[in-house]
C-alpha cells in the first residue's frame, strides 16, 4: 500500500499502526518518529502541498486533517482519482473513533483497536480522577502578535477540561480568538499554558504577559503543544500530560 500523510500527527500514527514503510510522502512539518520521517519524501507544507507530486507517487490513500489541510487540496486530489481520509476529531472519544477508521483504511484494524481501547481507558481514568475536584480555570495561547487563545471547540482545550479544567474562552464564537493582555487580565484564569506550537512561548513571554495583564508571574506556564494538539498516538499520553499540568496548578493554587 502506498500512503502519502499531510499530518504530522496522522503520520505519527500510521507508524505507530505499522505502516510506516507504506508512507512514500509526508509534510516538510512532519518530524515524528524523526528516524522513520527522514527517509520519506518531502511534499511540502500542510497548506501548501505539490499535488501535481502526490498525483504522481501514485498513493493508494491520502490522509490529511480538516483544519491543518486545505478543502481545495482534497478535492484536485479527488478529481486526479487519488482517495482521501479527511477526519478531524475535537475531543479524545473523536479520536479513538478517528484512529479506528483510519486503521481500518489501511488495514491495520487490530493495531487501531489497541491503540483507540488505550484511549477510552485514559478517558475513563481522567474523569475518575478530576471527579470531584475544583475545576482549575485556564487560558490556552497558541499565538503572539496577536495573542490569540483556543476556545472550547478544540482539541487542547477538550484534552484539558477532560482533565478537570475549564477554559475561561470557551464561550468565544471564533475557535482561535484574538485576546488582549487586558482582556486576559479580566478573564483571571488561574493558570496560562503558553502552548510551544504554532509559535514557541518560552519563558521570557511569560514574564512579558505577566507585566503587560499584572496576574502573578507564577500562573504563567510553559506547555508542550505536541502533547496538548497532536491528536492520534499521542492522545494516551497528551491526557496523561493534561492531568499532570491540571493537577499541578491545582496544587499551586491551594499553596498560595
Amino acid at each position: 500500500m502506498r500512503i502519502v500523510s499531510l499530518c504530522p500527527s496522522l503520520t505519527e500514527l500510521v507508524f505507530a499502526l505499522g505502516r510506516g514503510d507504506d508512507l512514500v510522502g509526508v509534510t516538510e512539518w512532519c518530524v515524528h518518529p524523526s528516524e522513520g520521517v527522514a527517509r520519506i519524501e518531502k511534499i511540502g507544507g500542510t497548506k501548501t502541498p505539490d499535488v501535481g507530486r502526490i498525483v504522481e507517487l501514485a498513493p493508494d490513500l491520502v490522509l490529511m486533517n480538516e483544519e491543518e489541510n486545505r478543502r481545495e487540496d482534497a478535492e484536485s486530489l479527488r478529481r486526479a482519482g487519488i482517495a482521501c481520509h479527511v477526519s478531524m476529531p475535537r475531543d479524545a472519544a473523536e479520536t479513538a473513533a478517528m484512529v479506528r477508521s483510519i486503521a481500518a483504511a489501511i488495514d491495520r484494524p487490530e493495531s487501531g483497536a489497541a491503540i483507540a481501547g488505550d484511549i477510552e481507558r485514559r478517558i475513563v481514568d481522567a474523569k475518575l480522577k478530576a471527579s470531584g475536584k475544583p475545576r482549575v480555570r485556564f487560558a490556552y495561547l497558541i499565538w503572539r502578535k496577536p495573542y490569540m487563545a483556543v476556545n472550547g471547540d478544540t482539541y487542547a482545550s477538550a484534552l484539558l477540561e477532560l482533565a478537570g479544567a475549564e477554559n475561561v474562552f470557551a464561550s468565544r464564537t471564533v475557535r482561535y480568538p484574538e485576546i488582549t493582555p487586558e482582556e486576559l487580565a479580566a478573564a483571571a484564569p488561574d493558570v496560562v499554558l503558553l502552548c510551544t506550537e504554532p509559535f514557541p512561548f518560552q519563558e521570557r513571554h511569560a514574564d512579558e504577559l505577566a507585566q503587560l495583564t499584572g496576574l502573578a508571574r507564577h500562573r504563567f506556564e510553559i506547555a508542550d503543544g505536541e502533547y496538548l494538539s497532536w491528536h492520534g498516538s499521542r492522545t494516551p499520553a497528551g491526557i496523561d500530560y493534561a492531568l499532570s499540568r491540571v493537577e499541578g496548578a491545582r496544587a499551586s493554587i491551594s499553596a498560595v
